[in-house]
């Protein structure tokens, strides 16, 4: 891929998707350098991504894109689900931290010319006189509602006002729509988690989603293509919520008064689900997205909404079977050790990675009920170590050809992308 971005920083490295496409990079020639930044540990193996535990907001941070000559940055930290954070803690994330890091890149010595931002779809808010497919064309027609919403209004403030200060920088904001998949965590997945889905009485709401491989992909796809701008990233397709739970095996449960949102939150709170007002006004006005511009620019989504509710069904019946994925990998380099002894910093060819040890065998749950092809379809999404369990499941429960050539084709595909191979 001839892709003009050499020395590349992630931010919010640790999250699924910060992790997933620091391993899409490693794999693209002409990378020279990779450094993920997170205040957790990453849950994903590296071979050449060097992590860095430092925070967006401190000072080090710009001296990381100096020391590194850091060419493209990509944001990932965004959080518009408070599920488990404070409103006022994801409001140092979205806002405080975006302007901190914007700074960084702007600042004296700053080599970045590329800047891609991870935003939602939050930014529309919700509203029952908003048109059926949201354009990115389209203004807001109230004020943001909620904290959340004011915070990605306010960060994509930010990030314009920086484009605008930088035009020689190509600045990108995608705007993601409600996420699925086994490494999401949203209360939107929480609730179709449930045994039964609950829904507010008399009204059936529009679904669209985008898959977790989407995620990663719209995002490789904008660091290795210059696109200025602001792209809608959601599947193709929308689904009534009754549909989603169809899909899923579910009834659904129209259970939850249509007046207060106090009052419906409390009834969900009842049932073990904590549910932010963000959701409460999908889960009554429903939302769509226009995502015909990201694909004008050659973007092929690899999955329709109605595939990735099929594909997240089949992972929650394998999910008892490959349990939690296993540990954290853990790092312990802090800053200073990074612009010591960096590979990147003294432009060195990378070398490192990590493994782990693969978790205790689980229990299967409902695997043995999911047909050739839906196995196939979620391997690609699964890590060496689920690979291997899942493996020696199926070659001594099942024993299906075309599935174990699938995973023995994955595996020793991940063997001949480790560095000490080539």
């Amino acid at each position: 891929m001839g892709m003009d971005s050499r020395r590349i920083l992630i931010t919010g490295v640790s999250r699924p998707e910060g992790g997933r496409l620091a391993q899409w990079l490693e794999r693209q020639p002409g990378v020279e350098a990779i450094v993920g930044v997170d205040t957790h540990d990453p849950k994903h193996a590296f071979e050449l991504t060097e992590f860095v535990r430092v925070d967006p907001r401190h000072p080090q941070f710009g001296r990381i894109l100096r020391a590194a000559a850091i060419d493209t940055v990509v944001d990932t930290r965004l959080v518009d689900d408070p599920l488990r954070i404070s409103l006022k803690d994801a409001h140092e994330v979205n806002v405080t931290g975006t302007i901190s890091m914007l700074a960084a890149c702007g600042g004296p010595g700053s080599r970045v010319r590329k800047l891609v931002f991870k935003s939602s779809a939050q930014y529309y808010g919700g509203d029952p006189g908003q048109p059926a497919f949201l354009s990115e064309e389209i203004g807001r027609a109230h004020p943001p509602r909620t904290a959340i919403e004011s915070d990605v209004v306010a960060a994509e403030g930010a990030v314009e006002s920086f484009a605008a200060r930088h035009p020689a920088s190509t600045v990108t904001v995608l705007r993601m729509a409600d996420q699925v998949g086994a490494e999401a965590r949203s209360s939107y997945l929480s609730l179709l988690a449930l045994p039964a889905v609950p829904s507010l009485l008399g009204f059936d709401p529009r679904c669209q989603l985008i898959d977790e491989e989407d995620v990663v992909g719209a995002l490789a796809h904008a660091v290795a293509h210059n696109l200025p701008g602001t792209y809608n990233a959601a599947a193709d397709g929308v689904l009534a919520l009754s549909e989603v739970a169809s899909l899923l095996g579910k009834p659904l449960l129209p259970v939850l008064p249509p007046w207060g949102a106090g009052l419906a939150a409390g009834q969900l709170r009842r049932l073990g689900l904590r549910i932010p007002v963000e959701l409460l006004g999908q889960l009554r006005f429903g939302r769509g997205l226009d995502n015909r511009r990201l694909k004008a620019t050659g973007y092929t989504y690899r999955y329709t909404t109605r595939e990735a509710v099929l594909k997240l069904h089949a992972q929650h019946s394998a999910r008892p079977l490959l349990g939690s994925g296993g540990d954290s990998y853990h790092y312990e380099r802090e800053v200073e050790e990074f612009l010591r002894w960096s590979p990147s910093v003294h432009r060195a060819p990378m070398a490192g990675g990590s493994s782990a040890d693969p978790p205790e065998h689980a229990q299967p749950g409902s695997y043995d009920e999911l047909s050739a092809g839906e196995v196939i379809e979620i391997i690609a999404s699964l890590e060496s170590d689920a690979l291997t369990r899942l493996r020696g499941y199926e070659a001594s429960h099942m024993a299906r050809q075309a599935v174990l050539e699938a995973l023995d084709g994955r595996l020793a595909q991940s063997r001949d992308l480790s560095p000490s191979d080539e």
